[in-house]
């Protein structure tokens, strides 16, 4: 990189997304001034605008916050990043340490962000593939082959995931069912049906995200923060318990097969 691009920002830094002025208390959010101009916007398409640079009209943010809702809200703590947040309220940590640590393990790679981003990139390949001329059945199987799995499709516990319902109930409500992508989900769940693989939820809101004209790194950073209703609530609840009660396990619970305790 050397030291000539480091002089270039030294005291510097160009934008157009956001600066703060001192000399008159002007906040300026992608051009605009945030404190007059942008006043009326909810803080979903606040968000959604200071991540794509497009506004949406209501019933497009009506559907981004309705499936966060219904897709991670869950008040659950042996959810493994919710127990994180839980783990932070039991231990009488901070609300910003315990949700902080919370929201960086959502990013895991068998659940919640990975496998999110994960079936958006997938139907994404899937159409360019099936516009190129190769058959859908054709890609998939070579993405099994390839992965031996393909995020969005099978889910632990439960075979049938019960939030595919609501999902696709609000996106006909708000009249944003059908698009390209949310078909080519079903299409791909029902190739996969031989398998046993259903499909989950994170393959409907990705087809919902995608047709509304979303990147996938757009895709990534609006829902990084989806999981948060669900953590805060399971905060509070670990919070309002004694103190580092959540879920504990007898020593003599453990069947260990490891070494043994040695003598020095």
């Amino acid at each position: 990189m050397g030291n000539q691009l480091l002089y270039q920002y030294e005291d510097h830094w160009p934008t157009q997304l956001g600066v703060v002025s001192v000399a008159d208390g002007t906040v300026t959010f992608r051009g605009h001034d945030l404190l007059n101009d942008l006043e009326d916007l909810s803080w979903m398409d606040l968000l959604m605008y200071g991540i794509t640079g497009r506004r949406f009209s209501p019933a497009q943010l009506e559907l981004f916050q309705g499936l966060w809702k219904i897709c991670v809200s869950y008040p659950e703590p042996r959810i493994w990043n919710n127990r994180v947040a839980a783990l932070g309220g039991s231990v009488r940590s901070t609300p910003g340490l315990s949700l902080g640590a919370a929201i960086a393990v959502t990013d895991a790679t068998i659940y919640g962000q990975r496998p999110m981003s994960g079936v958006f990139d997938f139907l994404q390949r899937a159409r360019v593939t099936r516009d190129s001329g190769e058959t859908l059945e054709d890609f998939v199987a070579r993405e099994l082959k390839t992965y031996r799995g393909i995020p969005g499709y099978g889910r632990p516990l439960r075979s049938v995931d019960e939030r595919l319902a609501p999902a696709e109930r609000l996106a006909r409500r708000l009249g944003l069912w059908g698009g390209t992508y949310t078909v080519l989900a079903f299409e791909v769940a029902n190739i996969l049906k031989s398998r046993r693989m259903g499909m989950n939820v994170a393959a409907i809101a990705g087809g919902l995200y995608a047709d509304q004209g979303l990147t996938a790194t757009e895709y990534s950073r609006a829902t990084v923060l989806a999981f948060s209703a669900g953590m805060v609530h399971c905060e509070i609840d670990a919070a309002r318990h004694a103190e580092g009660t959540l879920l504990p396990l007898r020593c003599d619970r453990l069947d260990y097969n490891g070494p043994q305790r040695r003598v020095w």
